[in-house]
């Protein structure tokens, strides 16, 4: 038996959760997963994964949801903590958008234009990953490092080509503003999504995080198997039409999955191609990164 699945969840205790737009706050809540929790929750909203991440380095948040490109970025800027649960999609909800009006038709037209994304997150991910595949120089492509509400306006006003961003945000721009895709993380990308939680909650409130994963999971399996439903609570929580919710959602549907060897393989590749493309000063060896200890959480 696992320390998180023998361990008792003490009287009092408090778990602090870091999300991002329409990620597991949204999906539990949507799930009915949030009743009667022994412990209590308290929800972080941040913008990105970077500084959601920063503030799990920081011990502001005990446990946060990012996909692996960034994670990667904070484990090997010697962030305190440890992948204890994972997800695995297609990478198709990440996209390099242009607007409808661009004269960029595919991607071979990107060489030489500007892209907006922000530094170590899935987006620049995809990019590199790009660049990878055209066999280009990184220099052959201009990437401006925003955040994703200054990517949008800076795509609205022509100050950027393209866009590289995710889930939401990529169906809002398609559906709202007529935005297409040049380029999909669909077989570029692992597609994996991580939680991450500090060395600090693991030691003191293992129980409380185990019970965290298992009502996580099995919310997105709710959400897998009624979209419709989901997209209806979705669009209320975040603010979106239902129709973006759902396209959002149905582009790469998580599924959860168990920390094994191949987890552990796909996110040395992603820590490889970071070192390749100089981002990351050392290589980062993924191994140690994960703790399977909390494999029973997922069902």
């Amino acid at each position: 038996m696992s320390r998180a699945a023998s361990a008792a969840i003490a009287p009092g205790t408090v778990l602090r959760a870091g999300d991002q737009k329409a990620g597991n706050q949204a999906v539990m809540k949507a799930a009915g997963v949030l009743d009667n929790l022994p412990y209590r929750l308290e929800w972080k909203q941040f913008g990105a994964a970077a500084p959601l991440l920063e503030a799990l380095n920081a011990e502001a948040v005990d446990i946060g949801a990012a996909s692996d490109s960034p994670t990667t970025f904070a484990l090997a800027a010697g962030l305190r903590g440890r992948v204890i649960g994972a997800s695995r999609g297609t990478g198709a909800g990440t996209s390099i958008i242009v607007p409808a009006s661009s004269p960029i038709q595919a991607v071979a037209d990107l060489r030489g234009k500007k892209i907006g994304t922000n530094r170590g997150s899935v987006g620049h991910a995809l990019v590199l990953a790009v660049i990878e595949k055209q066999g280009w120089k990184p220099e052959d492509v201009h990437i401006a490092n925003l955040m994703p509400a200054d990517a949008k306006a800076a795509l609205a006003s022509g100050a950027i080509d393209a866009w590289s961003t995710w889930n939401t945000y990529v169906a809002q721009a398609r559906l709202n503003d007529g935005a297409r895709i040049v380029a999909s993380g669909a077989g570029l990308l692992s597609g994996q999504n991580f939680q991450t939680a500090t060395v600090t909650a693991i030691d003191a409130r293992p129980a409380a995080l185990a019970d965290y994963l298992r009502r996580l999971n099995i919310a997105w399996r709710w959400a897998a198997a009624n979209p419709d439903a989901y997209a209806a609570v979705l669009s209320a929580e975040i603010g979106v039409s239902v129709p973006v919710a759902k396209l959002a959602f149905q582009t790469d549907i998580p599924v959860p999955v168990a920390i094994d060897d191949s987890v552990v393989a796909s996110e040395q590749r992603t820590a490889d191609r970071y070192l390749a493309a100089k981002l990351l000063r050392e290589r980062l060896d993924a191994g140690p990164v994960f703790d399977r200890s909390f494999n029973g959480a997922v069902g």
